[in-house]
């Protein structure tokens, strides 16, 4: 596995300027919109029993997986290129000793099979190309001692770190996931009896509004949804038809296919990683985000998209983004403008940062534009809100036949074509 490694093998100029527009660091602020990152803490809880597999006698194991990829742009070759510069992906069991055994033989298999290298006599890391392989085995896990967390009777931890040659990760961000694990599990809302329209007329009486946008938008550009990513890192396994179809937790290391696939398949598991955001940096964005550009033009609607998508797509059409996609606990500002009347929510199944919250502190009404469902190999499955409350809206749309719309009531001046 060499460094770089090629997502989009030649851009076109358009594409370069869309890059240094909206994915530079120079574009991205204090945001680092070419660092994807992502995180899932799994644990074993009574309240999360159906998926985790938690009983009296079946408690205590946990999964963390944290990866960071840098992407950048190629300027040696004759057609400037999208690469992936670093790469850092860190699994972390806290399981029973007998397992993290068995998973240690496996891992040692797994590296003769991928053609690593051991770097050291201790066998404690490996090398395969510019990559590094490093695999710590803890009685007590310190970010356990750390956090005052005891270590179940009778297991032990195992961390395995897969990089790129002299990555550097600063404490705080080795720390992140621990972090988010010390904020417990998130509990979810508690949905009300909210209204059901035909279409987003009603916002006609509470102008102007704030958006907030999660993945509908993106989906609709071509994006696959983030919970796509739960393949990719294997976070969750699947079972039972298209119909019944459950998604447990991954907590045995025996089930580790993650590990696996980048150790004995690198180029291909890597491709894998990098395949959102290559879908993103082609995306283009749709109808949505032209008609939310021009109810802003015209102040219908006002302040920054408060988005959680990281696809820069509501930058690409001059919209100012509050992002609100982070894992550090804490709840991103989302400036609401004084004269705002009204928060108009898109394709976003629930409020984990608080910002419908927020809204409704200010005796702002909430209006859903969601399907409350979607389509997965043929099969459509309900997917409800989740915390809708007496007084709000919903309307069961995609989000472009109904900005549209609601672009045509108000009169305002669409973009040629839409």
């Amino acid at each position: 596995m060499l460094l770089p490694h090629p997502v989009i093998d030649s851009l076109t100029a358009d594409q370069v300027r869309t890059w240094e527009a909206t994915f530079s660091p120079e574009a991205g602020g204090q945001r680092r919109p070419a660092v994807e990152e992502g995180i899932w803490r799994r644990t074993q809880d009574p309240t999360n029993a159906d998926l985790s597999g938690w009983s009296a006698d079946e408690s205590g194991r946990r999964r963390i997986v944290h990866y960071r990829l840098h992407y950048g742009l190629d300027r040696t070759q004759p057609m400037d290129r999208l690469v992936l510069e670093e790469l850092y992906l860190y699994v972390s069991w806290l399981a029973p000793a007998a397992e993290i055994t068995a998973h240690r033989r496996d891992l040692n298999g797994w590296l003769t099979t991928g053609g690593w290298r051991p770097v050291n006599s201790q066998d404690a890391s490996w090398r395969r190309g510019d990559l590094h392989v490093t695999i710590t085995e803890h009685m007590a896990h310190p970010q356990d001692e750390r956090a005052g967390r005891d270590t179940p009777d009778g297991f032990t931890a195992l961390d395995v770190t897969i990089q790129s040659e002299d990555y550097t990760l600063t404490r705080a961000a080795r720390n992140l996931p621990w972090d988010v694990l010390a904020g417990g599990m998130r509990i979810k809302e508690q949905r009300g009896t909210p209204a059901y329209a035909a279409d987003l007329s009603g916002l006609l009486d509470h102008l102007p509004f704030v958006v907030e946008a999660g993945c509908g938008t993106s989906i609709e550009a071509g994006i696959p949804p983030l919970h796509w990513l739960h393949e990719v890192y294997r976070v969750t396994e699947r079972s039972g038809n298209d119909l019944t179809q459950t998604f447990a937790f991954i907590l045995a290391p025996g089930e580790d296919l993650l590990v696996h696939e980048v150790l004995t398949d690198t180029e291909r598991k890597i491709e894998d990683m990098v395949s959102m955001f290559r879908a993103l940096v082609l995306a283009e964005p749709t109808p949505a985000h032209h008609v939310l550009k021009a109810l802003h033009d015209a102040g219908h609607m006002v302040g920054p998209v408060a988005t959680h998508n990281f696809d820069r797509l509501f930058t690409r059409v001059g919209l100012n983004e509050a992002f609100m996609r982070r894992y550090d606990q804490r709840i991103p500002h989302m400036p609401f403008p004084p004269e705002a009347k009204a928060l108009l929510v898109v394709g976003l199944h629930a409020d984990r940062r608080n910002v419908e919250a927020r809204a409704r502190a200010l005796g702002l009404p909430i209006f859903f534009l969601d399907t409350e469902g979607l389509m997965e190999n043929g099969v459509y499955k309900p997917y409800p809100l989740e915390g809708p409350r007496e007084g709000d809206v919903i309307v069961r749309s995609e989000a472009i036949p109904a900005l549209l719309h609601l672009g045509k009531l108000l009169g305002v001046n669409l973009p040629t074509g839409l």
